[in-house]
């Protein structure tokens, strides 16, 4: 589903993310993980292609219409004056564009993704008035909406209860048994291990990258940590090994 060969991304020339290269399959469920700093978010960023890459490929075999993408809480503003309804209903966005209408069936998938995540009679609900659990209840009823092929997730449940996690958790496993193809970035050793069979440790380099339980050992572990106390902020500019290359199927 998406393929990185060499990638690198840069911020003021210097790498958030270091000649990276892999592959996330279609239709498998991967935490991304390493510690503050070491590029997770960039590389969903650059998935997205919000960020653009410095060097080498990123290959995305999936239309954008077909990929969603939840940022961290922290970059959405919840302060926009809308309605639980009408923010879940964005989710149809690319199928129905600017110009198509709300018609009972779109109502319809609304009320099933609210029922889903728990939160039957909140449609007329301001965001602004909701928990952080519960608004995080609503992005991934705009996700199931939107029913997407790629599902990108940076931190879903950072400051969430354990109720709300177990919930997410659900529906997230529900997707990998749908076989689409999920990448979150997680802080969790012991939620990854439990929930997902994949992991991708990053610190700015790839550290190790397959089976969660061969990944995430005290060795790679320690490595990771190393490697982000060791990086130099004002190291001489990275030189790019081959030129930048993004492509994202139409």
């Amino acid at each position: 589903m998406v393929k990185l060969d060499n990638l690198t991304v840069s911020y003021r020339q210097h790498p958030a993310l270091h000649h990276i290269t892999g592959q996330f399959a279609s239709g498998s469920l991967t935490a991304v993980m390493g510690p503050n700093g070491s590029g997770k978010s960039t590389l969903l960023k650059s998935i997205m292609a919000l960020l653009p890459i410095s060097g080498g490929q990123l290959t995305v075999l999936t239309p954008r219409a077909r990929m969603a993408y939840l940022p961290q809480m922290a970059e959405i503003d919840r302060g926009f004056p809308i309605d639980v309804r009408d923010c879940v209903l964005l989710g149809c966005w690319p199928a129905v564009g600017a110009w198509g209408g709300v018609n009972a069936e779109l109502l319809a998938r609304v009320a099933k993704a609210l029922h889903a995540v728990g939160l039957e009679g909140f449609e007329q609900r301001p965001v602004g008035s909701l928990s952080s659990g519960q608004f995080q209840r609503v992005l991934f009823a705009r996700l199931l909406v939107q029913d997407a092929d790629l599902i990108l997730l940076d931190e879903p449940f950072t400051a969430m209860d354990s109720r709300t996690t177990s919930a997410l958790l659900g529906l997230i496993r529900q997707w990998h048994q749908q076989q689409r193809t999920v990448i979150a970035v997680l802080h969790d050793d012991a939620q990854v291990r439990e929930n997902f069979p994949q992991t991708l440790l990053l610190a700015r380099e790839m550290v190790a990258w397959g089976d969660t339980a061969s990944v995430l050992t005290p060795a790679h572990l320690n490595q990771a940590r190393a490697l982000a106390e060791s990086w130099d902020e004002t190291a001489e500019i990275c030189e790019i090994d081959k030129p930048s290359s993004m492509k994202v199927a139409a």
